[in-house]
């Protein structure tokens, strides 16, 4: 288990969680306040699903410390992360782990998760155990050394780069 000098030092948001997951370079360059993102259609296509998918739930969007957002389903104890498409189902997982390790971390337990899929009509439940702490744990460290790189990491050409905001940047 990570001290809490060491996970406080490696504390960090639900977005380079999720980069880790889909591209490294991707997660050095967002590290380093290069922020491609605000002009991609996708995103903005996925922030209004985020904004308009169940509507009728009572959902509670909580910021804490200023790090991580999280969409609390009231009455349920679910910590919701809501996707576009399964595509990067991986990545959405870790997130979602991160934020039941990050809320653990401050004391608050007995929190499942759940990625939503409002378009393909498909949830999935996340539970944080003992593996996923280990998991989260090792994410964090190897994220926090990636960001330390002096350039960005080499990597390889993906079917998802082409729908990157950063692909112009990477690939040219």
């Amino acid at each position: 288990m990570m001290t809490e000098e060491e996970f406080a030092e490696l504390r960090t948001n639900g977005i380079k969680v999720n980069y880790y997951v889909v591209c490294w370079k991707k997660l050095w360059l967002y590290s380093h306040d290069i922020r491609l993102e605000v002009e991609s259609d996708r995103v903005a296509l996925g922030r209004l699903l985020h904004e308009r998918a169940y509507r009728e739930r009572a959902r509670r969007e909580l910021l804490i410390d200023n790090l991580i957002k999280i969409d609390l389903l009231e009455g349920e104890g679910k910590v919701l992360e809501i996707k576009y498409s399964r595509r990067m189902k991986e990545a959405a997982r870790l997130q979602i782990l991160y934020y039941l390790y990050y809320l653990k971390r401050l004391g608050v337990t007995g929190l499942t998760g759940e990625l939503r899929f409002p378009k393909e009509r498909r949830r999935e439940p996340v539970w944080l155990t003992e593996d996923a702490e280990r998991e989260v744990e090792e994410a964090l460290r190897e994220l926090r050394r990636i960001e330390q790189l002096p350039a960005p990491p080499q990597v390889e050409f993906m079917p998802i780069c082409r729908s990157c905001a950063y692909a112009e940047l990477c690939w040219g």
